[in-house]
């Protein structure tokens, strides 16, 4: 984090914005970090709260405190047990348990996936889109259980990510869900983040939303496993990867998965109130075309003890 203080001189007026003075004075931040600096009111111009687009005008003094820099948003090493259930010179798979976030949701946040890895693996530093997410290919929800891919290459990164945006990599979980399910089936549809309930997805009819949001498609597959009555085991297959896309598309059909109070699945048996977030959805298996030999490759991870 950076506090400083500096006059506004000609060159910094040249700049013509004072968000732009500020990035040449921080090169170890970003503009996006300088944007929520100004946001939470952290820069100020002759004493007074400064707006991003204001002129830096010569003479003006410029107070900036607690700016991040994007070292700041690294993730610490952290050691601690790993499920590691594949690993080779490129990939590393790990099955990850119910309750524990995939990556910080911001700098200092403790016992992520992410922080274990990097202690493990400490190559993977540095690879990926987010100094957050060192190597992780693809998220799964802190309740989720299950399969998480990470990269130890950069190389290996990006090849891999490009099957997940092209949608040719091919996801599948395991879902108890309430109700009875007969028959195989699908969801097909728009989701986007529903703006009363902060980081909950919702079901829209199209792409078309008010300007600021926005619809992403997703499409989820199922077949029925085993029933027994009053709840159904789901295999469930996904090529998309929206948040939330599995869990907010099979509540919409009327089978939450359990333990998913989110988006109306009942409690489990015995849930403590305060414990780790926890539902019965499990990522199985992931097949994608493997980075180093080319050739198709599935690799799973044990089923959980409720399938």
């Amino acid at each position: 984090m950076l506090d400083f203080a500096f006059r506004c001189t000609e060159e910094d007026a040249a700049a013509g914005r004072l968000d732009r003075a500020v990035l040449a004075r921080a090169p170890g931040a970003t503009r996006a970090l300088v944007a929520a600096c100004f946001a939470r009111g952290g820069v100020t111009r002759d004493g007074r709260p400064a707006a991003k687009s204001d002129r830096p005008a010569p003479g003006a003094e410029v107070r900036v405190a607690g700016l991040a820099e994007a070292s700041d948003r690294a993730v610490a090493p952290e050691p601690g047990p790993l499920a590691v259930a594949w690993e080779d010179a490129a990939l590393v798979a790990v099955d990850k348990p119910a309750g524990q976030p995939c990556h910080p949701l911001g700098p200092g946040e403790s016992g992520t996936l992410a922080g274990a890895l990097l202690a493990r693996y400490p190559e993977m530093a540095g690879v990926g889109l987010d100094p957050l997410q060192p190597g992780i290919l693809h998220r799964i929800d802190s309740g989720t259980s299950g399969l998480v891919l990470a990269a130890r290459t950069a190389d290996a990164f990006e090849r891999v990510r490009a099957q997940f945006a092209a949608h040719t990599a091919r996801k599948v979980y395991l879902a108890r869900v309430a109700g009875s399910v007969a028959r195989p089936g699908g969801v097909s549809g728009h989701l986007a983040h529903a703006p009363s309930f902060r980081g909950r997805m919702r079901c829209v009819s199209g792409a078309a939303l008010p300007r600021g949001e926005r619809a992403m498609f997703a499409e989820t597959f199922f077949r029925p496993l085993s029933r027994d009555g009053a709840t159904t085991l789901l295999e469930v297959t996904i090529l998309t990867g929206v948040t939330h896309q599995i869990r907010c598309q099979l509540a919409s059909i009327g089978h939450p998965i359990l333990g998913d109070e989110a988006y109306g699945g009942p409690p489990l048996p015995g849930a403590v109130a305060g414990s780790p977030p926890r539902h019965l959805l499990h990522a199985l298996s992931a097949t994608f075309v493997h980075p180093l030999t080319g050739k198709e490759t599935t690799i799973r991870v044990p089923r959980p003890d409720w399938a």
